[in-house]
């Protein structure tokens, strides 16, 4: 039984050029605590993606899990719509 450790997160693949490796822009939408302005801020990860199977532009879901190199913390965990 596999436990729910580590974040989850959603996003668009924007480069897939490295070796097992692709990156992974995510949205963020939230309300702004003192002004009530709805706020976008977006930010890439670099996840692991063991057999190149992954293209630009494909929307995926990514795990957090222990370390892989020195900025790749995620790992690639399926397609979504």
């Amino acid at each position: 039984m596999e436990k729910n450790k580590g974040k989850k997160l959603k996003g668009e693949i924007t480069s897939n050029s490295m070796d097992k490796t692709v990156v992974v822009l995510v949205n963020r939408f939230f309300k702004h605590k003192q002004y009530g302005k709805f706020v976008r801020i977006s930010k890439k990860y670099k996840a692991h993606d063991e057999n190149n199977e992954y293209k630009k532009g494909e929307k995926v879901i990514i795990k957090e899990c222990r370390p892989l190199s020195k900025d790749k913390h995620f790992k690639v965990i399926r397609i979504t719509n």
